[in-house]
């Protein structure tokens, strides 16, 4: 291992390519070393292990039918009252006519989550979902994520349990990952003290994937958190895809930090922080999150959040994945993301290929659709 600089690293490269579980402690050790490219050598090499030099994405569609939200995430620059100019809340019939306004031929994807609104019936939700399905019956509608849907069980008076079986019998195909913020409870209160806590959104996602749905896992980092409190936040989430492995065949597909985004929210405005993260922290907590989570499929560089320069480069630090083509994005952008509302599917397959990784088109299910091979190579070397 001469390409270790910091020498302490090398059991835990050796448990690493042996196939073992790094405990906590050893999650923390990679947190804080200074050798980097240790950390990018070791995460690729586990990324590799399991996808060769494969990135997939999807082609996919975003949607928020509402931005109004009683909650008050102090994160937040999406959210509105019902009052506000800027407000928007779209009924179901209008949730169909804003997709066919966006809808392109190939798009398999649909993501939609959105406000907590106070005043829409639980009615609204199962018909929108069916209203999709007969609309686009190709569409895979992955939508509501866990705080939404213990935001519905208390306005339908139903168990969670029961608000996701109704909504899959409407046509739910998949739940997306977000919500989970940091789990921490110091955290948590200060960052998102009226959303579901950490315990009932890991419960809603051991619920969804008992009804065979698979779903994704978030983390938002890089603002009062401690590298300590990102890694339990991976630690829980490991946990919980052991259980649902082992108890239903399966559970969530792709694990996405998500970069905290400065611009238009109380917390940033309280922290008097107006810097972005680093592209190095960035990096750093991807690779991290490949390595500590042996368990899931897909690390994602969620290209919104960290822009698809930062995206390509990630490619070499243990990311599989860079989500899809969008369509629009709104949540991110209110708070400055800088990034582009949207990439085509040429970009994409661009962007992988320059890396030197071979792009696969996936749906939500993460089957494997189209496979784009390297110029130069033959799809059946």
């Amino acid at each position: 291992m001469k390409w270790l600089r910091d020498q302490t690293l090398a059991p835990i490269v050796q448990k690493v390519e042996a196939g073992e579980r790094l405990t906590f402690a050893e999650g923390t050790q990679l947190y804080n070393t200074h050798d980097l490219n240790a950390l990018m050598r070791l995460a690729n090499w586990r990324k590799e292990q399991l996808h060769g030099d494969k990135v997939f994405f999807v082609h996919s569609m975003r949607l928020e039918f509402t931005n109004i939200c009683y909650v008050g995430c102090t994160f937040c620059a999406f959210a509105a009252h019902k009052n506000e100019e800027r407000a928007w809340d779209y009924d179901p019939d209008e949730v169909v006519r804003q997709v066919g306004r966006r809808y392109l031929p190939g798009i398999t994807e649909l993501h939609m989550s959105s406000g907590h609104h106070p005043n829409h019936k639980w009615d609204y939700y199962p018909a929108m979902v069916h209203k999709l399905r007969e609309a686009y019956p190709d569409l895979q509608i992955k939508a509501f994520t866990a705080a939404e849907i213990e935001h519905l069980s208390k306005i339908s008076k139903k168990p969670t349990l029961d608000v996701l079986r109704e909504l899959q019998a409407a046509g739910l195909s998949a739940m997306p990952g977000g919500g989970a913020e940091i789990f921490a409870d110091r955290v948590r209160k200060q960052v998102a003290r009226n959303k579901v806590r950490a315990e009932k959104w890991l419960q809603i996602h051991r619920e969804a994937h008992s009804l065979g749905m698979r779903t994704n896992a978030t983390m938002l980092y890089g603002h009062i958190e401690t590298l300590e409190e990102r890694l339990d936040h991976m630690d829980r989430l490991r946990t919980l895809q052991d259980e649902s492995v082992a108890q239903f065949g399966g559970g969530f597909h792709a694990f996405i930090p998500l970069a905290f985004q400065p611009l238009g929210n109380t917390l940033a405005q309280n922290l008097g922080k107006t810097d972005f993260t680093t592209g190095l922290d960035d990096l750093r907590n991807l690779a991290v999150a490949r390595i500590y989570l042996d368990n899931f499929p897909h690390i994602k560089g969620y290209w919104v959040m960290i822009g698809s320069e930062l995206t390509q480069v990630s490619l070499d630090w243990g990311v599989s994945d860079i989500d899809g083509t969008i369509q629009e994005e709104h949540i991110a952008h209110a708070a400055g993301a800088t990034s582009p509302m949207q990439l085509s599917e040429a970009g994409m397959i661009r962007m992988i290929q320059h890396a030197g990784r071979v792009p696969v088109l996936r749906d939500a299910y993460y089957n494997e659709l189209e496979t784009f091979p390297l110029p130069g190579t033959n799809a059946a070397d």
